[in-house]
Parts: structure tokens; C-alpha cells; sequence
């Protein structure tokens, strides 16, 4: 499929929380919000934009949260990566019912349900036109789905990070708690380190911020919103260098 020339950008990734593959209780799998994600992704294809996708299992099960509950960080960690795989595979059901051929990727070996992540194969896929999600994380306890959406986003040769939300954009505090709270249009790695803004997990920042790799956070619940950010046009807030 070839790019039309109105679309900004060649390739994408889409960093997704499971949280949002939860619906409005954000936990477990809402088949409705998952159907209206493959319709948005399957919106951008039809750009001939490049899509990869990171999504998190934080709607089955996060890790943290378990060690905080007496289970091993470790043996947590990899049950949240199982639980990512969960996901992708949900998303992926969908996206093909929209007609959009796709392929999921696990850090972990599975190979009954997903193929291993092999960067070579997985650019290959992107070239003949499907969408690729990426499960199981980096494959490594300690490290968050948003690292793992630095690191395969400059793998892959991307041209930015599409961090969906629920919230339409960066705000200097809690636009939920604070009414006058800013919301800023473009910020730069550095501001957001300073002020503190909960962005991405350090690691993941710091990745993004020394591969000068752009970060767009936008509400993906808002219709066409994702069609929107590759068009151009202003939406959400800008990381950049």
C-alpha cells in the first residue's frame, strides 16, 4: 500500500496500556473499545502508514502490583508478560476482522500462538503491508512496556511514538483534580524531566530522549484521533528535542 502524500509520517508505533483495552472499567478485555481501536489502526493502513504496535497487560495483570502482594518481582513480571500476549492476540482478532492482515511478535517464545520477535522479519512484514504487535515486553522482569515501546520503536526505525491515553495530552499538573491546569502543544525532553511529568517510565524517556525519538501522548478515545496525529494535525502534546 502506498503512502499518501497527506499522511506526516512513513512509520509508527502505537504504544497502548491494557488498561485501555479494559473500556471505561479498565480491566479485563471490553470487546467494543477493542473493535473501535482495530477501526482507528485499520483508519491509519488506509494512509499507507507503517503500524507497529506495543500494548501493555496491566487490564489482566501487572507485576508491580503483585510484588507488592507477596508474589515474586520477577515471576510477576513475566505473568504481566504473558498477560500483554493476551492482549496482543485480542487486538490482533480484531484488526483482522476489519480486513487488516496482521502478525504478533513475543519476546518470549511461543511459537503456537505468536512468532518470535525477529527484527529483520518483523520490517519485512511492515514492507508487504501488515500491522505488527509486539508482546511480551523486552522478554525481561524490571523492564515496563514503555521501554519496551522505546526500544522496539528505534529498532524498527520509526518516525515517532504515538502514546495513547485518556487524557488529550501533557498537563503541568492533574487536569482531573486542578480545573486551570496547561496543557502544553509541544514540550522538550528536558522540561519534562525537570517538571517531573509522568510521561514514560525514566528508562523509556531516556531511551526516547538520547535517540532524539519524538513522543506524541493524545487521547485515543476521542473518534479518528489516531488518523488525526499521522495527518498532522494538532493534537495531543509533542516530546521532541
Amino acid at each position: 500500500m502506498k503512502r499518501a502524500s497527506k499522511s506526516k509520517y512513513r512509520r509508527v508505533l502505537l504504544k497502548l496500556s491494557g488498561e485501555a483495552l479494559g473500556g471505561a472499567a479498565g480491566a479485563g478485555i471490553c470487546p467494543d473499545t477493542v473493535h473501535d481501536m482495530a477501526r482507528q489502526i485499520s483508519e491509519v493502513r488506509a494512509l499507507g502508514v507503517e503500524v507497529v504496535i506495543v500494548v501493555g497487560g496491566g487490564n489482566i495483570f501487572r507485576g508491580l502490583h503483585g510484588s507488592e502482594h507477596g508474589i515474586d518481582r520477577a515471576t510477576g513480571d513475566y505473568m504481566g508478560m504473558l498477560a500483554t500476549v493476551i492482549n496482543a492476540m485480542a487486538l490482533q482478532d480484531a484488526l483482522e476482522k476489519q480486513g487488516v492482515a496482521t502478525r504478533v511478535q513475543s519476546a518470549i517464545e511461543m511459537r503456537a500462538v505468536a512468532e518470535p520477535f525477529i527484527r529483520r522479519r518483523a520490517v519485512r512484514h511492515l514492507e508487504k503491508g501488515r500491522v505488527v504487535i509486539f508482546g511480551a515486553g523486552t522478554g525481561n522482569p524490571y523492564f515496563t512496556t514503555d521501554t519496551a515501546a522505546a526500544l522496539r520503536a528505534n529498532e524498527m526505525g520509526v518516525d515517532v511514538i504515538l502514546k495513547a491515553t485518556k487524557v488529550d495530552g501533557i498537563y503541568d499538573s492533574d487536569p482531573k483534580k486542578n480545573p486551570r491546569a496547561k496543557r502544553f502543544e509541544t514540550i522538550t525532553y528536558i522540561d519534562a524531566l525537570q517538571r517531573q511529568l509522568k510521561v514514560m517510565d525514566s528508562t523509556a524517556f531516556s531511551l526516547c530522549m538520547d535517540n532524539k525519538m519524538p513522543i506524541i501522548v493524545f487521547d485515543m478515545f476521542k473518534p479518528h484521533n489516531i488518523r488525526n496525529v499521522v495527518l498532522g494535525r494538532k493534537v495531543g502534546t509533542l516530546v521532541c528535542a
